[in-house]
């Protein structure tokens, strides 16, 4: 068993680099300044809010191991289709069984951004509502699928948090997007999944890693677009009427 085996993209390398473009088209909006009001309403610098994303993809590669399930045969180096996307199994030799993993940039970085955004904007309440529905939704869509784990489809997750994000917030539906969004997935998706694990023939069951990363990072940009736009009628809203 070789630790370095548990790191890998989680996607296939052109999947993988769509996600890579949607980051540059936000650092170009940025630098263009068309996004930095939005960052102000998400409520993080735009340096962090940068950081964080950047952190998300570099994270993708990384597990950190935190149980293990013993399997009688193991999937190894294959690539998964599923609603379109590809997703990596991992090349493994000598591997024991299946390793439940934390993946730090579709887990970790998401869950500590969303209790500072539930912590800042004081959204505990509208947060548990919104983060329960996502929760249900993720679950609803969850497929296991051997060799990989849990997976389900990229913008369904991510479109109900937008929604479920307005009604409840308003004004502050960006934060609570991102909230409900990443949290309802890792639960939905991966937490309320872990006793399918067992079967899968994974090496890897990675939390918020293949299956699951592509939306949680889609749910960030989401997250960004929906304060840019709400921020926007805001600012339209709050104009004085010109005289006539």
């Amino acid at each position: 068993m070789h630790l370095s085996q548990l790191h890998y993209l989680p996607l296939s390398p052109l999947f993988f680099s769509f996600l890579v473009g949607l980051f540059v088209i936000v650092l170009i909006l940025l630098q263009l300044g068309a996004l930095r009001y939005a960052f102000m309403q998400l409520g993080v610098s735009s340096g962090t809010a940068l950081l964080l994303l950047f952190g998300s993809l570099v994270g993708s590669y990384f597990n950190i191991p935190v149980a293990h399930l013993a399997e009688q045969q193991v999937v190894s180096g294959r690539e998964v289709d599923f609603f379109g996307m590809q997703y990596m199994v991992p090349v493994v030799e000598q591997w024991p069984g299946t390793i439940v993993a934390v993946n730090v940039g579709g887990a970790l970085i998401p869950t500590v951004m969303s209790l500072y955004l539930l912590v800042r904007h004081n959204l505990w309440i509208s947060g548990v509502l919104a983060t329960a529905v996502v929760t249900i939704v993720a679950h609803v869509l969850a497929h296991p699928i051997r060799g990989l784990g849990i997976a389900e489809p990229v913008f369904v997750p991510a479109v109900s948090a937008c929604v479920v994000s307005l009604l409840l917030a308003g004004r502050r539906a960006a934060p609570l997007a991102y909230i409900s969004g990443s949290l309802g997935t890792l639960i939905g998706a991966d937490l309320l999944n872990l006793d399918k694990v067992r079967g899968l023939g994974a090496p890897v069951a990675s939390i918020g890693g293949a299956g699951t990363f592509d939306g949680i990072f889609v749910i960030g940009i989401l997250a960004v677009l929906l304060a840019s736009l709400t921020g926007l009628f805001n600012r339209r809203g709050s104009e004085p009427e010109t005289a006539r």
